[in-house]
């Protein structure tokens, strides 16, 4: 095999990915095992996961339905990975509202799912000596927590936040080899965006945005072989943005 895309492989690697039951968080699951990767999909509607799953193939991959809000399901899912040499994050929410409008629950929720629940998970899956060294872990940000969006005020700081805590944590588990990284999406074509896009109107001002267009789940999904792959073995504690262009002007 050539040296230098077996670099970008993944096989004999197993990777633990979470929201996987669509959007990003499916496509990278799929890309994942087709890079070579042993995929254990995680996600809190097990109907859908298990479409996935199936999707994937079956075994050796399998699923965890997991509610990562619920304690006592993040700790029943950190003592069913077992052994693993990544992780995604990919679960997570976003709701509109401008911050004069927005109540406590609307901040709380954001935040307690896209910093806290990936937060606890990672915690439990370190103290059980679950990730191997030399592993990655990769959150999935976004570019709102690099530029100002309208109407995402709890979103973005939930964000920006997590990209705080990947730059401590890649510090943290550099002894271990292990790196922590984030890539921060602009806007995916994914189920969530066209739910949004719904009450909002078109694509064709958006897309107008974007030098490159709108960006598809596999353009995710690649940036994240290469996280978890030995090709990015020197980069730790970093946001990618992947906008096609939006913030370049």
């Amino acid at each position: 095999m050539n040296t230098v895309l077996s670099a970008f492989g993944l096989q004999g690697r197993t990777i633990l990915i979470t929201g996987a039951s669509s959007g990003i968080g499916r496509q990278i699951a799929l890309s994942c095992a087709g890079a070579g990767a042993t995929v254990i999909v995680s996600g809190r509607n097990g109907e859908r996961l298990q479409a996935v799953l199936d999707e994937l193939g079956g075994e050796p991959h399998r699923m965890l339905a997991a509610d990562l809000n619920d304690d006592a399901q993040v700790d029943a899912l950190s003592r069913a990975v077992g052994k693993i040499d990544g992780l995604v994050h990919s679960a997570g929410v976003s709701a509109l509202s401008p911050l004069r409008m927005a109540s406590r629950e609307h901040i709380e929720s954001q935040l307690a799912t896209n910093v806290i629940a990936p937060m606890l998970l990672t915690r439990h899956l370190l103290a059980r000596q679950c990730i191997s060294n030399g592993g990655s872990i990769l959150f999935i940000s976004s570019i709102s927590a690099h530029i100002g969006v309208r109407g995402v005020s709890a979103y973005s700081a939930s964000k920006a936040a997590v990209e705080g805590m990947a730059r401590s944590l890649s510090v943290e588990l550099a002894s271990r080899s292990i790196r922590v990284n984030c890539v921060a999406p602009g806007l995916v074509r994914t189920p969530m965006l066209e739910a949004a896009l719904a009450t909002t109107g078109g694509l064709d001002a958006t897309i107008a945005r974007y030098p490159l267009g709108i960006g598809q789940p596999e353009d995710v999904a690649n940036a994240a072989i290469f996280f978890l792959s030995s090709a990015s073995r020197w980069i730790t504690g970093r946001a990618l943005v992947l906008d096609g262009g939006h913030t370049v002007e």
